[in-house]
């Protein structure tokens, strides 16, 4: 289960996440970013209560700093051991920009 909570200020967006990010609640986080991604130049995700992120949510978060890439800025902050310990192992530490 992925519980995802929405903070937007003009044009910046923070998503809190919580719960676990894998096959099952992808789609459902990648529902939600592309139903408010237009226009926004800072997004931020807090995974300070994200328990396990998979492939596929990984991939969500890939796809998400590709667009930031071109129309902002996109922090990942507040990252839980676990999951810093996935980000590390598959590279991704490289590719985000994690606080």
């Amino acid at each position: 289960m992925l519980n995802i909570a929405k903070n937007v200020n003009g044009s910046e967006i923070k998503l809190i996440l919580e719960g676990r990010l894998d096959t099952a609640t992808a789609p459902q986080l990648e529902a939600t970013l592309s139903s408010i991604l237009a226009g926004v130049t800072s997004l931020k995700f807090d995974l300070e209560k994200l328990d396990y992120i998979s492939s596929a949510g990984l991939r969500v978060l890939l796809s998400s700093q590709k667009t930031m890439n071109k129309q902002g800025s996109m922090v990942i902050s507040n990252v839980s051991p676990e999951v810093k310990e996935i980000f590390d192992v598959t590279g991704f530490t490289d590719i985000l920009t994690i606080e």
